[in-house]
């Protein structure tokens, strides 16, 4: 599990009863792993603040128990209660033997890209969810159903539809879904994300963008297109999108090479898509990739050649 999740410790009550088994399917853009997990005896994981975990750990028991230990508090997971491990926090989860569950594994830096993206800007706190969901009632169960229809759905189907399961807007709706349904420190900020439109000036700043990504465009060229004052478009893209014009043009560039490395199979060279997106310094492409997204360009394209 170290290689789906990261760093993690494991006590186990009786070794030689240890039948670790997992199964699943990693999905198409962000790497999030849908399948089935059990240990074959009383087992004990233990995450360090210290040394956190690259992923959320979500998981829902089909026979069997497990439960959370965390701040002090402990919360039961079965058939009707599924638990989330936020990567970030020591915690122990206690499994039982008999436990089958259902566990889905998405990375740290795929969640907070889809939340940046929801919100329209930065977020600088970590994700934190409340541990315990619902599967039996609610939007928390209905989300629980969509996981048990996508791993049921890619274990019988066909290459064709294999495909379309593990397309990226299978897995958007996903991590959507779970930032919607299941209370976390950004709750309230995401409910409110739906409030007002931009103005047309950020609009069109923000078309320009858009539109001249690739070319070496400057801040004075945003601000002639925007039309406003250069304090007003600083104060409008703070306000709606979270950052600076120039921070909002080099996310902009970091996601599209990102979906150019992931969706155009002709893609063998880096460097070539770092500079067609206006990214001429490549060490520094290089290192504000992997702080937005988790993995390194290079990361990416070996993950994207292996689909």
């Amino acid at each position: 599990m170290a290689s789906i999740c990261g760093p993690h410790g494991l006590q186990v009550s009786h070794p030689e009863r240890l039948r670790f088994h997992q199964s699943g399917t990693v999905l198409r853009s962000m790497a999030t792993t849908i399948g089935y997990v059990e240990y074959g005896t009383d087992v004990t994981v233990a995450v360090s603040e210290s040394s956190p975990l690259n992923c959320y750990s979500v998981s829902l028991p089909m026979v069997g128990q497990q439960e959370l230990a965390a701040h002090g508090k402990r919360w039961l997971s079965d058939q009707d209660r599924g638990l989330i491990v936020s990567p970030q926090e020591s915690q122990d989860l206690a499994i039982t033997g008999n436990c089958r569950k259902l566990h889905v594994a998405i990375p740290r830096s795929a969640l907070q890209q889809v939340l940046q993206t929801m919100l329209q800007r930065p977020v600088e706190a970590p994700l934190m969810f409340q541990p315990d969901m619902d599967a039996a009632a609610g939007d928390q169960a209905s989300w629980w159903r969509m996981v048990k229809f996508l791993a049921g759905e890619m274990e019988r189907s066909g290459p064709s539809l294999g495909q379309l399961y593990m397309s990226s807007e299978f897995e958007l709706t996903l991590l959507k879904g779970l930032l919607l349904s299941q209370p976390h420190n950004y709750s309230e900020l995401l409910a409110n994300a739906t409030a007002p439109t931009p103005p047309h000036y950020l609009t069109r700043a923000r078309q320009f963008i858009h539109d001249n990504a690739r070319e070496p465009i400057t801040l004075e060229d945003i601000e002639r297109a925007s039309g406003v004052s250069r304090f007003k478009l600083f104060d409008g893209f703070r306000q709606y999108f979270g950052c600076a014009p120039i921070a909002y043009l080099k996310r902009y560039r970091l996601e599209s090479a990102r979906r150019d490395i992931l969706d155009d199979r002709s893609v063998r060279n880096i460097s070539s898509v770092a500079l067609g997106w206006g990214m001429s310094h490549l060490g520094r492409f290089s290192t504000e990739y992997k702080a937005l997204f988790g993995e390194s360009p290079s990361e990416t394209l070996k993950r994207a050649a292996r689909r």
